[in-house]
């Protein structure tokens, strides 16, 4: 029997209420366990112990076939689409900050849950140890890491090294901390690292495709990136500026694709790890042809974010620049080939320039004395250039070289910039999770959003957000919409966290409505519940 999203979602709702009921009694009991442990909010000892978590989340949609973007979008890929979902996660962690002021360091995590109505029963989300050794950090394992230059709570995320996706297990080399070169006397400061792992969604690409559709085995991955700081924290400036590349690359493995071959062997090893790192070599079915392009799948974003930070409230303007290949990378491309016997020669110094359209531009505004309304950000996303409509690879008989059509998150031969479905950049590009055909694609990379978070505290305890996000969709170059696709997106949120005097110190509670209106995604509406207690097993003194 065929396998695709949609059937596997067409469970009774006598099940599915049965689901939720027994997930939710199951994580009650868990989390009312007693444990010999104590929060860790301002208690100095938090730094001497084991950090734990452990959070029931449950989700339920009551119109749509989907659960609302914004209720599973930029989770580090631990959501679902499902109309009824939850999981039951438990972590425990020993931060490298415990060994702050120290030459070495070392951490170590591990977090796992339960779910249902996921792509997998049993997550292991997090599993990963780190050593530090003055500002270096060595992680091996799975993590989940941050965004940067970027505001993780109300912004849609990045477009290369997002959070929409489930961590990679990987080796990382980092220097994770902004480190002031000495002889700037600290008004230039750098931080970056370089990443190669491999992916986990081998079983899950099977069972969506059902093998008659392009999916791929044993896919590496591979990420750096490099960000520079002008501006000088220990001084009176309340400007400074960031600059930034992030890069990555899906790549080596195997690929099953019909009409071009059973199976591709793509590049992998050494040599792959190293085309990896800097673009070049090539597909193995373009090899020794005039038209090779570098190996694997290559991507990557400039980032810049100006900081106006004063006593009393703080701006900074950011922007996100994507790029498919090295003509995006740089905005210029050469077309200057000779013609007759000469058409694959270089012979002019000619070059075609791209348009600057495609970007993310955001305004991040907070207010520090402010409690109803804190922090604000605005964000303006534009894909639908991706170098222009035409591509066309100079001939024997027309030398005009125009590399357009971009086609953002796909590949032709690899299943994309994707991990388990989900984007592994940003979620407004749709990801395959969504597709009912069996085909691990993006069928939405064109289009023009707005997006607008708003958050705030009305009191020490208690927080929330809220998101909307207006996007105008196209589909892609390959396939377009008939008619451009208007789609909303809206997330309300509040959070409660229980006074640090209380008997439920380290006790929240989080619940959150969403909705989407509009064809591309559905209309949909659905409601979570998070209950999480977090806090350190102190380390025993004698």
């Amino acid at each position: 029997m065929r396998y695709n999203l949609k059937e596997s979602r067409q469970l009774s709702e006598t099940m599915k209420i049965r689901d939720v009921r027994n997930a939710f009694f199951f994580c009650f009991a868990f989390l009312c366990l007693p444990a010999s442990a104590q929060d860790f909010e301002d208690d100095e000892t938090a730094t001497e112990g084991l950090h734990f978590n452990v959070e029931m989340q449950a989700s339920l949609t009551v119109r749509g076939d989907n659960e609302p973007l914004w209720l599973n979008a930029n989770k580090y890929g631990l959501s679902s689409l499902d109309k009824s979902n939850g999981y039951l996660r438990a972590g425990l962690s020993r931060p490298l900050s415990n060994d702050n002021g120290r030459k070495f360091g070392f951490g170590a995590g591990i977090d796992m849950a339960v779910a249902y109505g996921f792509t997998s029963k049993v997550i292991v989300q997090q599993a990963y140890v780190e050593g530090r050794w003055l500002r270096g950090v060595l992680t091996v394992g799975s993590k989940e890491y941050p965004l940067e230059l970027k505001n993780a709570e109300l912004s849609t995320g990045s477009q290369t090294l997002g959070i929409n996706a489930r961590p990679v297990p990987q080796v990382r080399l980092a220097l994770g901390e902004y480190w002031a070169l000495p002889i700037t006397d600290g008004w230039v400061s750098i931080k970056g690292h370089v990443a190669y792992g491999k992916t986990t969604d081998d079983n899950w690409q099977k069972r969506f495709t059902d093998q008659q559709t392009k999916y791929s085995e044993g896919t590496l991955y591979h990420s750096k990136a490099g960000y520079i700081k002008i501006g000088n924290d220990y001084r009176f400036l309340p400007v400074s500026l960031e600059l930034g590349l992030e890069m990555a690359s899906v790549f080596g493995g195997k690929s099953y694709k019909t009409g071009i071959a059973d199976v591709i062997q793509h590049e992998g090893g050494l040599k792959g790890m190293w085309h990896a790192f800097m673009p070049g070599g090539s597909e193995t079915i373009e090899a020794g042809t005039a038209y090779e392009n570098a190996s694997g799948n290559q991507l990557g974003s400039w980032l810049f974010r100006l900081n106006f930070d004063y006593e009393n409230w703080y701006l900074g303007v950011y922007g996100d620049k994507y790029f498919e290949d090295h003509s995006g990378m740089f905005q210029l491309d050469y077309d200057g080939y000779g013609t007759g016997s000469e058409w694959n020669v270089k012979k002019k110094s000619r070059y075609l320039l791209y348009d600057f359209k495609d970007i993310l531009l955001g305004l991040d505004f907070r207010l520090k004395d402010n409690t109803w309304i804190n922090n604000v950000v605005l964000e303006y996303m534009y894909t639908k250039y991706q170098s222009g409509p035409i591509y066309h690879d100079h001939t024997k008989n027309i030398s005009d070289h125009i590399g357009g059509r971009d086609n953002y998150y796909n590949h032709h031969m690899l299943t994309g910039y994707q991990h388990w479905g989900q984007a592994m950049g940003n979620p407004l590009y749709t990801s395959p999770l969504y597709n009912t055909d069996g085909n691990i694609y993006f069928w939405n990379n064109r289009f023009m959003a707005w997006h607008l978070g708003i958050s705030g505290d009305p009191n020490f305890n208690l927080h929330y957000r809220l998101l909307a996000t207006l996007q105008r969709s196209y589909g892609t170059y390959y396939r377009p919409y008939t008619d451009a696709q208007n789609t909303q997106h809206l997330l309300a949120e509040v959070l409660y966290r229980f006074p640090a005097y209380s008997k439920m110190r380290g006790w929240s509670i989080k619940a959150a409505a969403g909705a989407d209106f509009g064809s591309v995604y559905g209309n949909n509406l659905g409601f979570q519940l998070t209950i999480a207690k977090t806090g350190f097993f102190r380390l025993s003194k004698k």
